[in-house]
């Protein structure tokens, strides 16, 4: 039965892939969209700029990215036995958020030039600006994580480490100038059109060698879910097991947001889904379920998000929290009316 569950999501997943690159603004057919995708090359030079240097980045990207979050959401629910745990639980995101924001924000009022206005430079910019202030907070969280003992202490640090972040964040935008502000703002409603076709390569091969790491750690998610003395006793070093889900976590979370800008509740809702679906917590089967699971939502939220009509693209962030809000809160209302 699981075995037909996961060949029903990688279904899912190559229609939807197919849908996100055949569907947009510009109405493009099926059949030139194939020919395109096979090499054909004969037709209009806009329609094959259009397919593959954005559409197809932007599918690729979400597939990745949502994969990456899901997996980072579950080790973060997984460590700290918490359901509302997700990526940007620790603070990471906002360290992201807190990086582009120095940079963002900043460029105006001391250089005299917005950074945005500044092209795939600027891009580059903001991409190691985010990468830097995430792993500055990851940093910051591991080197507490060898000094407090609770699981809770360590996460309220994550949050109150946020809520500074939010803080100074909201210094920043108060003495930048209007064209920052906006800049800074865009970049945090998240996108995965941001990766441009000569940027995906490095993001995929970056979460491709990630991913498959965050599958070493099963073995000791398992244990954990015992309970922390229980997998003491069967050889679990837990503080460094703790720091290795957290660091892998942490980068995931880093590399995604740095790409596509802080991406909200896929991380939180696909473990419940995929716990309420394949009805384990084992996970062998959770860890490649989330995974799957994670890539098919996010691209059922960049189709929504481009879907014909709209003017150029909603904010996928607007988009994952309508479809993923109701998942969370559907998955533990029906575990709590069979508990009843």
């Amino acid at each position: 039965m699981r075995t037909w569950k996961f060949l029903f999501i990688g279904i899912f997943i190559v229609v939807f892939l197919i849908l996100n690159i055949a569907i947009g603004s510009i109405a493009i057919p099926l059949e030139d969209t194939f020919r395109i995708l096979f090499g054909d090359t004969t037709l209009s030079e806009v329609e094959k700029n259009i397919i593959l240097r954005s559409r197809l980045p932007q599918a690729i990207t979400a597939i990745v990215a949502g994969a990456g979050l899901a997996i980072s959401g579950l080790q973060m629910q997984t460590v700290f036995h918490n359901p509302l745990a997700g990526p940007s639980v620790l603070g990471i995101s906002n360290g992201a958020s807190l990086g582009v924001a120095l940079v963002v924000l900043m460029s105006g009022s001391i250089g005299g030039v917005a950074l945005s206005s500044t092209g795939m430079m600027g891009n580059a910019v903001i991409s190691i600006a985010a990468i830097i202030g995430s792993l500055a907070v990851m940093t910051l969280i591991l080197w507490i994580s060898q000094r407090v003992q609770g699981n809770v202490t360590l996460l309220i640090i994550g949050v109150m480490i946020g809520y500074v972040a939010t803080a100074i964040i909201g210094v920043l935008k108060y003495f930048s100038v209007e064209e920052d502000i906006r800049a800074y703002v865009v970049w945090g409603l998240g996108s995965f059109s941001k990766v441009s076709a000569n940027q995906i390569n490095l993001f995929v091969l970056m979460m491709v060698i990630l991913i498959p790491l965050s599958m070493l750690l099963i073995k000791s998610m398992n244990l954990l879910l015992l309970g922390e003395q229980y997998a003491s006793n069967l050889g679990l070093n837990i503080k460094r097991a703790r720091t290795w889900i957290i660091c892998c976590s942490g980068v995931l979370v880093a590399i995604v947001t740095a790409y596509c800008g802080p991406i909200m509740f896929l991380g939180l809702a696909v473990p419940h889904l995929c716990r309420a679906i394949w009805r384990t917590s084992d996970h062998r089967i959770l860890m490649p379920a989330v995974m799957l699971t994670g890539a098919a939502l996010a691209l059922i939220c960049n189709l929504i998000a481009r879907m014909p009509g709209f003017e150029g693209a909603l904010p996928i962030n607007s988009v994952t929290a309508l479809v993923g809000a109701p998942i969370v809160a559907s998955v533990l209302f029906k575990k709590n009316s069979g508990i009843h």
